[in-house]
């Protein structure tokens, strides 16, 4: 089933999906967009047209020089030169100047791990969303960083020699990144906030504090029995975890239970390189999971075990700050979407008198885009907000 609107023959489902779910709340007319998108459909796709002609042009120069010039390229002058005169280099602008705004911190100042992963699996999607901040303890745990050797395997219940020895690599870790001003976290029985800033008692019961005080962000809890103590190292953030009461903190001095790190500050939901999404039924499925994760409604049913729960996006996360100011930070990865490229076509919407299929490119820009919309407007759910610049990310 199709629905003609303008020049298009948009599949059904993709139409409904369209009109019910993504422009509802943007401010965008339905009659509006559609006639936007017919119109750019007219002007682009003959243009995308032109462009792939004029790219087999260039392949088939190029296939032919090399069929005449087998083997290594042995005059780089005569092979630019060539090179110039079928149009595959141009001439360097004389002045280029490029400039950007509204971009967020993640892109501009931070450096950090970014994920790819298919946009049409939702627990993927939700899974790398949420890896702006691991556990380093499970991380430690259940992966060969630490070998199994003395005791220490990770197959089976709870080994505590292997815990005992991520404790102590873990603590190892905040010396490297947050080092006291004398002596070592693996001394550390208890953290404190005194006088605006992180104490840290020691096992001879001495207390220090950080070499770099300004590394010291915030925290959660109370300040003299805090339930979280919140790092910073090079832009990226280190927070301690501490509940004694746990059952990995009641084995610890200080009551430190994990350490969760700032990790993947960005992910890339993909359309493209690791997905087949062929027709107007993946072209849904997709779309809607890219707006459920910026409406921040998109949830998944898991299994572990015997346990059955439901996962969604996280939240950001609050902290206290040294002087008592509030600090928030962002608890989910940038999101990018990785649009098709404008070599494919999809049949999920036809054009012309031909009903040919429009370029994938167009399509996904359209769309996507629209989708975007209720994250750049503040629509989503309480708490959610990808870009806090009011800018889209696409690859």
């Amino acid at each position: 089933m199709r629905t003609q609107i303008h020049s298009l023959h948009v599949a059904t489902p993709l139409y409904r999906f369209i009109q019910d779910e993504v422009l509802p709340g943007t401010g965008v007319d339905a009659a509006a967009f559609w006639a936007g998108f017919d119109a750019l459909v007219r002007d682009l796709a003959p243009r995308n047209a032109a462009l792939l002609a004029e790219r087999d042009r260039l392949q088939a120069a190029l296939d032919d020089w090399h069929k005449k010039h087998p083997g290594p390229i042995r005059n780089m002058t005569k092979y630019r030169a060539f090179l110039e005169k079928i149009g595959y280099l141009v001439p360097v602008p004389a002045k280029v100047k490029a400039t950007t705004k509204n971009v967020d911190a993640e892109l501009a100042l931070q450096a950090g791990p970014q994920l790819v992963v298919p946009i049409t699996n939702a627990r993927y999607a939700l899974n790398a969303a949420n890896a702006r901040w691991g556990s380093l303890y499970d991380a430690l745990y259940g992966t060969d960083a630490l070998p199994e050797s003395d005791g220490a395997t990770r197959s089976g219940a709870y080994n505590p020699v292997r815990g005992a020895k991520v404790i102590e690599y873990a603590r190892h870790v905040l010396d490297r990144c947050a080092p006291l001003a004398r002596s070592s976290h693996v001394e550390s029985t208890a953290y404190r906030v005194v006088d605006n800033q992180l104490a840290v008692t020691l096992k001879n019961g001495s207390t220090v504090g950080l070499k770099n005080p300004a590394q010291f962000v915030g925290f959660q809890g109370e300040m003299g029995s805090p339930s979280a103590v919140l790092l910073s190292h090079h832009g990226l953030h280190i927070d301690i975890r501490i509940d004694a009461g746990h059952p990995i903190g009641a084995t610890d001095p200080a009551g430190v239970c994990d350490l969760v790190l700032e990790a993947a500050l960005s992910t890339i939901l993909d359309l493209e390189d690791s997905v087949a999404v062929v027709d107007a039924e993946d072209k849904v499925l997709a779309y809607r999971n890219w707006l459920g994760i910026l409406k921040g409604t998109l949830t998944e049913q898991v299994t572990k075990g015997d346990t059955t729960f439901t996962r969604g996006l996280n939240p950001d996360r609050q902290y206290t700050g040294p002087r008592g100011e509030d600090v928030a930070l962002h608890g989910r990865s940038l999101l990018f979407v990785r649009n098709v490229g404008h070599l494919m076509t999809n049949p999920a919407v036809l054009w012309g008198d031909d009903a040919r299929e429009i370029p994938e490119g167009i399509l996904d820009a359209v769309v996507t885009t629209a989708i975007a919309l209720h994250d750049v407007k503040g629509l989503a759910a309480p708490g959610i907000r990808n870009s806090r610049r009011g800018s889209v990310y696409i690859v």
